[in-house]
């Protein structure tokens, strides 16, 4: 199973470093095209895109998360940081077992 990221060029930059393919993006309609070719490769197991790359192609990846097990999506904060307003992962899992982590 391996791993594609979808997001700017920075980020794609930085994990092709780590041994991740990409695809970089700058617009919704470059970004949902390459979740599309990014979803068809045989193994792929996890995308990774920007959550600013997630938010401009939002109804695209909701509707990819309900209809599909794999790949997997997962949004990660990009090179400028988490976007205003957004959980982190510690607040999903303190939501998700009932128990505060604070």
């Amino acid at each position: 199973m391996s791993f594609y990221c979808v997001a700017d060029e920075d980020t794609v930059r930085g994990f092709r470093l780590a041994g991740v393919e990409g695809e970089a993006v700058a617009t919704a309609e470059e970004a949902s095209a390459a979740l599309q070719r990014a979803a068809a490769r045989s193994g792929c197991g996890v995308i990774l895109l920007t959550e600013r790359v997630a938010a401009g192609i939002r109804e695209q990846v909701e509707a990819f998360r309900r209809e599909r097990e794999r790949p997997l999506l997962v949004e990660i904060p990009g090179p400028e940081g988490a976007l205003p307003g957004r959980k982190r992962l510690w607040r999903f899992v303190e939501e998700a077992v009932g128990i505060s982590l604070d």
